[in-house]
């Protein structure tokens, strides 16, 4: 295969990247920014950093990415591509419409959507797709929303007898390390989703004589979603900053934490789970100890509607995009 389809392949992977990067910054920089607890282009900046730091960390989610979901012994560039490519028009159209739908699966359905068009049933690793992404989607943000809503419960209870303004000020500076953290992991989880369609994209052309990644794939897949972080995405901040409900300093601090330690966890067993499942999922549950009013499950809804549409609607994009493709390539 041509090595100018395969410098194609790496730019468009990077490419996705920075949609990813500013598609879900969102989704940590809202709850620092919904309660004032920092100014926006400051919060961008420090999850930007952090970003940059997690990427670095492990490379357990890249090789699920780079060998997991389909078979890389029949995977072309083509598929590669025309995956990539449904996974950035999904991002765009989502982002246009201020949803936070997730990165994560609008790769995964592009990978699946153009495997199928390229090998049939045979070029998706299902077991891997089961097991490794629609298994830990699902429980991921129930996981985030108990989490957050038991560390909600608690705090009530343990700083009942605060005033108001102290307590709110207490959490704003708690929520300087508890929204760094979710930065952190989101570097950890989401930077490793580019590194292992890159390695993919290598091993398929030969450059590889396995699914590693390379330290130069790990500081440019790094570099880029800290730049897409800082690019910032402000439609789909507002809707998670206010539009759910209105949070308060504890609410912030309370989601972060339970995002940032279920996103850890999922990092940790190779898991390309959702950073955008898992905050809305706490931030939902944080606003839920209130009262479960008190939380506009309407738009709940119409994000949740995002979620189950993004799998196929990237993986019919990238499945329409292998033959052109490949006919271009």
């Amino acid at each position: 295969m041509s090595n100018v389809l395969l410098v194609v392949v790496i730019v468009v992977a990077l490419g996705f990247d920075f949609t990813n990067g500013f598609h879900d910054t969102a989704n940590y920089v809202a709850t620092w920014v919904g309660t004032r607890a920092l100014s926006p282009r400051i919060a961008v900046a420090v999850a930007a950093a952090a970003n940059l730091a997690g990427a670095f960390v492990t490379t357990a989610v890249a090789k699920t990415v780079g060998k997991g979901i389909i078979d890389t012994g029949l995977a072309t560039e083509q598929t590669v591509l025309a995956a990539l490519i449904g996974a950035i028009a999904w991002n765009l159209i989502t982002w246009w419409l201020g949803l936070p739908s997730s990165s994560t699966h609008a790769l995964i359905g592009g990978l699946v959507g153009a495997a199928l068009v390229q090998s049939g049933y045979s070029g998706v690793q299902w077991h891997g797709v089961v097991e490794k992404v629609v298994i830990p989607g699902l429980a991921s943000p129930a996981i985030g929303f108990a989490f957050a809503f038991v560390l909600m419960a608690l705090i009530y209870r343990l700083f009942f007898g605060l005033s108001p303004g102290i307590a709110h000020r207490g959490f704003r500076l708690g929520q300087l390390a508890s929204g760094t953290f979710v930065a952190f992991t989101h570097g950890a989880n989401d930077a490793q989703k580019t590194m292992g369609v890159i390695a993919l994209a290598l091993f398929t052309n030969g450059n590889l004589s396995e699914i590693t990644i390379p330290t130069w794939v790990k500081i440019s897949a790094g570099l880029t979603i800290a730049a897409g972080t800082y690019a910032g995405g402000w439609r789909i901040i507002r809707t998670l900053g206010q539009r759910i409900y209105k949070m308060q300093p504890e609410h912030g601090f309370a989601a972060q934490i339970a995002a940032g330690t279920t996103l850890w966890a999922g990092t940790h067993y190779g898991f390309p789970i959702s950073t955008t499942q898992v905050v809305t999922g706490s931030v939902m549950g944080a606003g839920a100890t209130r009262r479960f009013s008190a939380v506009r499950w309407g738009l709940a809804g119409n994000i949740l509607l995002a979620w189950l549409l993004t799998l196929p609607a990237a993986g019919l994009v990238a499945a329409a995009l292998y033959y052109p493709l490949s006919w271009i390539f």
